[in-house]
Formats: structure tokens, sequence, C-alpha cells
């Protein structure tokens, strides 16, 4: 191939080139845009994160890959497309060559992940929820695009409509904003919602928990039923958190959270039961 400058590839030509159009059965929606491609990158610049080596889960035909190469000193391209995959590697050979670009043909959900710097990606939405909660625990900056509700989700303040499970997961491991909503007319094909480009920072929260694994069980259970007051939840559903003696739970908590829902509580409450659910409720030995 012609050697191209790097962040200059029209979008469309790439897909062209890759000889495949994009399969809406895997979720593969091409962001096309050349005006929304240019500004991902500025996005984590203007942030300050630190791109000496980016992960793009998803890559496709290349066309965030190209921009990526533009501000990054490395790229690490997940695709686990066998064309797309060979694709990359023929239209990116020279910064192959060059050490600057790594394509991997593998399942983001399943291969070992490098050690990355940042992560910047048009994630496929059927898995980007598995893919974000992989990612997140990892402590690293990410610039993730999601279905907008989702991300909406994601970005939620407690006692808002919005505001759930997904909120207290992500923010729990670092301030989430919407930088940027993105139509349907800006990808090939055209998905049937809008998107919205999510930018997350890690953070250390501002409470502590007995641990992530526990805490992620205690929301998933308590958020089953967000209808019903904390007691209730809490009682209901020791079969998903796993307590043993959920009673002795609801005895020994604050009467004001046992009264509250699920969804007017903040994080800092919910680690607050989650401890004294780890501590008083477990299962004896």
């Amino acid at each position: 191939m012609t050697t191209t400058e790097t962040g200059t590839r029209d979008p469309d030509a790439l897909v062209r080139r890759a000889g495949k159009r994009a399969d809406t059965r895997q979720d593969q929606h091409f962001l096309v845009d050349d005006r929304v491609l240019d500004r991902i990158p500025e996005y984590a610049t203007d942030a300050g994160v630190d791109l000496s080596h980016v992960l793009e889960i998803g890559a496709g035909p290349g066309a965030l890959t190209d921009r990526l190469l533009a501000a990054a000193e490395k790229v690490t391209a997940v695709e686990r497309d066998p064309k797309f995959a060979a694709h990359l590697r023929e239209e990116f050979a020279e910064e192959i060559s060059a050490d600057r670009l790594t394509v991997v043909e593998d399942d983001a959900l399943d291969v070992d992940l490098p050690e990355f710097t940042a992560s910047i990606s048009n994630l496929p939405y059927g898995a980007s929820s598995e893919i974000a909660f992989r990612l997140l625990p990892e402590q690293r900056p990410l610039l993730l695009m999601f279905q907008q509700e989702f991300a909406e989700r994601m970005a939620a303040e407690p006692a808002t409509d919005d505001y759930g499970r997904l909120s207290v997961t992500a923010g729990h491991y670092a301030d989430v904003e919407i930088v940027e909503t993105v139509p349907p007319e800006a990808f090939d094909p055209q998905p049937r919602v809008t998107s919205a480009l999510v930018r997350t920072t890690p953070r250390t929260p501002d409470y502590t928990v007995p641990s992530d694994e526990f805490f992620m069980d205690f929301l998933k259970a308590v958020f089953t039923q967000r209808r019903k007051t904390m007691r209730n939840a809490v009682r209901n559903t020791a079969h998903i958190s796993g307590l043993g003696d959920p009673d002795a739970v609801v005895e020994a908590a604050d009467e004001d959270l046992m009264s509250a829902r699920a969804g007017k509580l903040t994080p800092a409450d919910f680690a607050t039961l989650a401890t004294l659910a780890y501590e008083v409720g477990q299962p004896e030995a």
C-alpha cells in the first residue's frame, strides 16, 4: 500500500480496503465521521491523559486506529474478526514494523490485556458493559463510545431517574463524564440509537469497602429490588448477595438507611451497608 501519514486516512476508504462490510449482528457500527474521529484524541490530550500506550478494543477497519497513532506513542488494537485483523496488519504494516502498533486478533473479554496507559475505543455495543467493567478496575483513563442511554446511566447522580447499579459501580472506580453525544449519521451502518463518548478518570473513592467483589455482589443484589426499601431488598436478595443472616444486617443498620430505596442512597451509603453486611451477615464457616 501507499505510505499514508497517520491521522489522515479516509474512513470510508478504509472500509473499502478492508473488503468487508460491518456485521450488525455482531454490533459492528464503524465510526466514519472525520470530525468526530479527529476530536476523540483531543478529549484525552485536553485532560492530560498519558498516551504512551493506548489500548483500542474493536478496531474494525482502523479509522480510529489511524487517529490514535497520530496522537499516541504506541497503540495495541484488539480485533476479534480475522478479516479486519488481517486488514489492519496490511494497512498499518509500516507502523507495525516501527513497533508503534500491535494488532491482537482475539476477543477482548478473553485475551490477556497488555500494560496500557489509557484505552480509547468505539466499543461493540453488545459487549460494551462487560468490556467497560473489565477495564475500569485497571485504574487507567478511558475514553469509550457507548449507547447514549447506557452512558447516561453510567454518569448519573444519586436520586436521579438514571441512577442505579451501573452508576454506583462505575463511580466506585472513576469520575465519569459524557464529553459528546454522537448521532447515528456518524456511523456506517447507522445504529438505531444515539451514541455518547464517555471519559473516565480513575479515582480512589472517599469510602472503604471490605472487598470490591463483595461490594459488587451486594450492589447487584439490592438493585434487583430498587423499588423496595433497603430493609426488604437486603432480606429478599440474600441468595444473590450471599448473606447468611440478612436479618442481622437489617437489625444492625441505621433505620434511615433501611427505610430508603436504593435509588436514593449515595455510593458512601452503600459502602456503609456493604461493610456492615460483610461483618454481621456473612454465613458462618
